[in-house]
């Protein structure tokens, strides 16, 4: 088995820290902004395995992308 990288965890502590809550607030800005990149219609979806449901959101994001590309050539001209 080949190991990729290493995952660094956090340890718990009894006293806040400043660099921990920017970390924090980094990751909550960055996962709030893709949920406003990509409009996926509100529903229930049933996928029958996991590459399709990400095929489905993959899909969704694209099409995102290439609409806010067009927007900005748009209106640049």
């Amino acid at each position: 088995m080949k190991v990729v990288g290493r995952r660094v965890t956090q340890q718990m502590s009894e006293r806040a820290s400043g660099e921990l809550l920017a970390e924090g607030a980094r990751f909550n800005e960055s996962i709030a902004h893709l949920s406003r990149a990509a409009y996926i219609p509100k529903g229930v979806y049933r996928f029958k395995t996991h590459e399709e449901a990400n095929r489905h959101e993959e899909d969704h994001i694209v099409r995102a992308m290439a609409q806010r590309i067009l927007e900005r050539r748009q209106g640049r001209k």
